[in-house]
């Protein structure tokens, strides 16, 4: 037992969990965490906006696989994070909210105290599904235990731990609570029995990878090998099987040849993915009786897609077991049969792709010459990222490819690029956002030129909200409130400390990405798209011009 702060009890226990990076904004109620980072040997980044912090530490996490720590003050600045939790949730990205709560003998009524909100606790809950405020500075330790426990096993879901801000200043005996061994999640062998007896009577078996297939990627190769089947992937599940494997068909679930596919498939086995809507955009077929179902969350293995056959644990426990019992694994190869499906269907899914992200095309094979096979993409929700990064931007990574699919946030792209070189320094990170996107947390770039990193933070600029311009035009209603005016971006990243650059046509694009990876700063790199939308907000642009001159 030791004798110390809650504030130094929190970082303590952070730091026996394995944690070395914080992502947050000192404030008033909070000051006793930040006097004790140093002690324990945990470093700080100072994004600069609470938002921003959670986007960096889902960034960390989603591209580390290790959990993300978010630290804020008390009331409005948890809240500003909010946003983000709310899309490490709706992805499964383990990320810890910690926050200073009211003091432990506050008045339920409240009485005007700083930063105070009626029940912060329960508004975190009500995005998180869960927040635990502590007690006691003892509890402090058992509470990050629990937490870290949460974190790190089943789904993944983030966490809120709030701690009053009085027990922070307290002190008091404390006694260390280490990481707590992670149960194994191992489905029953009869159901893998019945998994492995699908696989076997399977003619035209098909993949599909998402997210929670992440930490397993070695298996699910070795499963569609086995088994001989072509792989499609969700966003989330991008890079999990190497976009050049023979077997892999395309990243993106919204054409029609995927559902196409699917109709074609006697057995389709789905590895870490919800089936959502927010994946599958055109809507799902109909896999009535042939769906393998491999998932560690008990719940969701049976919601949108009831399956035939489920596997609920660990994707890499499971798949290995499921191998153990094929007694084939690698025999089918990357070869044969198989491969000359994938090939047929990847035919179908590139050139499906190529015809949806055509206006995007030349920024996205500037972008793909420039990196190296290792690269993370950080993107944003933006037309060049969900339209033509997702299924024409190939990527080889697990983790590789950051994209806030459930909750569709905009601004996370460059905080969560922040959060991912910070957790791999040593690999090429790219941004890749809209204009609109950008200018949510544009003020992040400070922070990155701060920390000196080589990040490209390739903007895609068509003049403002793109997507809800067309679909406004598409519903014949007035197109309205959607330009933004047309920033000078380079020069508002060269005032934020970072390199700021214009490139015209693609080989300027991939000359400055490479020139930026090896820079001693951020740079920022300006393009314009030719687009449906562009060309429309150009018109409209000129149409107010004109009337203004009139």
């Amino acid at each position: 037992m030791a004798v110390m702060t809650g504030g130094e009890a929190l970082v303590a226990a952070l730091a026996a969990h394995g944690a070395d990076t914080v992502f947050g904004i000192p404030g008033t109620h909070n000051l006793t965490v930040y006097a004790a980072m140093a002690r324990h040997g945990i470093r700080h980044v100072s994004p600069r906006h609470e938002q921003g912090a959670g986007y960096a530490a889902d960034g960390y996490a989603r591209s580390s696989g290790r959990p993300g720590v978010c630290l804020t003050t008390t009331g409005p600045a948890i809240l500003n994070a909010a946003a983000a939790a709310a899309q490490a949730y709706s992805d499964s990205v383990p990320v810890l909210f910690v926050s200073p709560g009211m003091p432990l003998r506050h008045p339920g009524r409240g009485n005007g105290l700083l930063h105070e909100v009626k029940d912060q606790s329960a508004a975190m809950a009500a995005v998180l599904g869960r927040s635990h405020r502590v007690a006691s500075v003892g509890e402090i330790p058992l509470a990050v235990a629990q937490a870290w426990t949460d974190l790190t096993s089943g789904r993944p879901r983030p966490v809120h731990l709030e701690i009053p801000l009085d027990l922070l200043e307290e002190r008091a005996e404390v006694t260390a609570a280490g990481p707590v061994p992670a149960a194994d999640r191992i489905p029953a062998a009869e159901a893998v029995d019945a998994a492995a007896a699908a696989c076997a009577a399977a003619r035209r078996p098909v993949l599909v990878v998402g997210g929670g297939a992440a930490r397993a990627g070695g298996e699910v190769v070795r499963l569609a090998e086995a088994v001989g089947a072509p792989v499609v992937s969700t966003a989330n599940g991008k890079g999990v099987v190497p976009e050049d494997h023979p077997l892999f068909v395309g990243a993106g679930l919204q054409h029609q040849c995927v559902l196409d596919l699917m109709d074609d498939s006697d057995l389709v086995i789905a590895v870490g993915t919800e089936f959502a809507p927010s994946d599958w955009w055109i809507g799902l077929p109909d896999l009535s009786g042939k769906v393998l179902r491999v998932d560690v969350d008990p719940a969701q293995i049976v919601t949108n897609v009831i399956p035939e056959v489920s596997l609920v644990g660990d994707a890499a426990l499971a798949l290995r077991a499921l191998l153990a019992r094929t007694g084939a694994a690698g025999a089918e190869g990357p070869a044969g049969p198989a491969a000359e499906r994938a090939a047929r269907w990847r035919a179908l899914h590139r050139a499906a792709a190529r015809d949806e992200g055509a206006p995007w095309l030349p920024i996205v094979s500037a972008i793909a010459e420039a990196l190296p096979r290792d690269a993370i993409v950080a993107s944003d929700s933006a037309m060049a990222c969900y339209y033509g990064a997702l299924s024409n931007l190939p990527l080889h990574r697990p983790g590789g490819f950051l994209y806030p699919t459930g909750g569709g946030t905009l601004g996370f792209g460059l905080p969560a690029g922040i959060g991912a070189k910070i957790a791999h320094p040593g690999t090429a990170v790219l941004v890749l956002q809209g204009d609109g996107g950008t200018m949510f947390t544009v003020a992040e770039l400070a922070a990155a030129a701060e920390l000196g990193i080589a990040l490209p933070v390739v903007v895609v600029d068509n003049g403002g909200y793109g997507e809800i311009r067309n679909e406004m035009a598409d519903r014949d209603e007035p197109v309205h409130a959607v330009a933004l005016g047309g920033p000078d971006f380079p020069a508002l990243a060269r005032s934020l400390g970072c390199h700021g650059v214009r490139a015209g046509d693609p080989a300027e694009l991939t000359g400055a990405i490479k020139t930026a990876l090896e820079a001693d700063r951020p740079t920022l790199i300006h393009v314009r798209e030719e687009s449906r939308a562009a060309r429309g907000m150009a018109s409209a642009s000129d149409t107010v011009s004109a009337r203004g001159t009139a």
